[in-house]
């Protein structure tokens, strides 16, 4: 059997722990939108689509712009150059970290008329993976597996096998588009000859204006979450913006303004390294990673207050006052914001001027409250305080 025929019964996934093809179509009530008024960026590139519209069947307005995509396997040369090299070498051990680059290893395997070959050497190995999902693939493969790591991380596979030792063994290491060249690199400290495969390769994607207005409408504030789900299109989003001159803009603002949003920790190291403090889900998957997004957004953005003109409902950019639509322009929107958030309490002039960042400029305050004074059903819902600020009419 080849290796990409044993293999194929695996289930897709993106390079790490994104969808099943289950989760990301487990779609919400029709009624029940709870992203409703949010604008969320996706910048992941494989199984986009799926992404995108469990977003949307959930209400969300979505921005895409991937920041990488996978190269064809049939212009990696590389890729076959290793597999061979690991062919000859007969590695005694074996690391799998994710099931898409097993199957695509296999799948590149076959291509070059070298996947039996593959298989008889990995199944001479001792055989470690990085998770289920992995695990899944090698099983699927006709493998055997004699270890998994406990969080689904390198590292920790790695002590694995530094516990049973690796001093004068091969080892081959299936990396996945993100490389952790610290657990290589300990791995050879230990005596341990390293061959590494690559299964996929990043590469600029079609559309390179894209991810710039993405970073834009980030340092804007015009984007509530931003969502990940590799490693390197972080770092892509990290070296267009440096190109731009907004680095520390974007850092700001993502610490700020903007959540993060990653599938699992390997994604959200870089955006550890730059400060941020990304959410990920329990589970490394993308329906575990929409729900987290759901759950954040509802607890953290969406504000409620009954005032005298009725219930006033605002999450992200969906203004409701007593269950009906209202349309609003960003500054109005961001000062009404603020006032609800104070639950009816004066927030004063400077304070409000800074929001805006309108440096003070008394007339242009005047006319932000004057245009959100229009825009509401009732005007008198935003009252005046002498000399004081402003406040909801609770």
């Amino acid at each position: 059997m080849s290796a990409l025929n044993a293999i194929a019964a695996a289930s897709p996934e993106s390079p790490q722990g994104t969808a099943q093809p289950g989760e990301a179509a487990d779609g919400p009530e029709k009624a029940d939108l709870p992203l409703e008024g949010f604008r969320i960026g996706v910048t992941s590139h494989r199984r986009s689509q799926d992404l995108i519209e469990a977003l949307e069947r959930r209400g969300a307005e979505v921005l895409h712009a991937p920041a990488l995509k996978i190269a064809p396997v049939q212009e990696d040369m590389r890729l076959i150059e290793d597999t061979r090299a690991i062919i000859a070498a007969r590695p005694e051990l074996c690391l799998a970290t994710t099931a898409y680059g097993m199957r695509r290893w296999c799948e590149a395997a076959d291509t070059f008329g070298i996947g039996d070959d593959l298989l008889e050497t990995l199944a001479a190995c001792r055989m470690f993976v990085r998770g289920p999902k992995a695990r899944g693939a090698v099983r699927a493969a006709g493998l055997a597996d004699v270890g998994i790591s406990s969080d689904e991380t390198t590292a920790t596979l790695v002590d694995m096998l530094l516990a049973e030792g690796v001093r004068g063994k091969t080892v081959a290491v299936q990396l996945h588009g993100y490389t952790d060249v610290r657990q290589l690199e300990r791995l050879r400290m230990s005596g341990a000859t390293v061959l590494t495969v690559t299964p996929y390769r990043w590469v600029k994607p079609d559309g390179a204006d894209r991810l710039p207005r993405l970073i834009e409408a980030a340092c804007s504030g015009n984007l509530d979450v931003l969502t990940f789900t590799s490693a390197p299109a972080v770092d892509a989003m990290w070296s267009t913006a440096h190109e731009m001159g907004v680095y520390k803009q974007l850092v700001e603002s993502l610490k700020t303004t903007v959540a993060t949003a990653v599938v699992g920790p390997v994604t959200a190291q870089p955006l550890i390294d730059a400060g941020l403090r990304p959410l990920i889900p329990e589970r490394f998957r993308m329906g575990a990673l929409i729900r987290l997004v759901c759950e954040h957004l509802a607890l953290n953005h969406v504000r409620r207050l009954d005032t005298v003109s009725g219930s006033v409902e605002l999450r992200g950019r969906s203004l409701r006052i007593d269950g009906e639509a209202v349309e609003m322009a960003p500054a109005p929107l961001l000062l009404l914001r603020a006032l609800l958030g104070a639950g009816g309490a004066v927030l004063s002039r400077e304070a409000l001027s800074e929001l805006l960042e309108l440096r003070g400029s008394v007339h242009a305050l005047d006319m932000t409250v004057s245009r959100l004074r229009s825009s509401l059903p009732d005007g008198s819902l935003v009252e005046t305080v002498v000399k004081r600020g402003y406040r909801i009419r609770v």
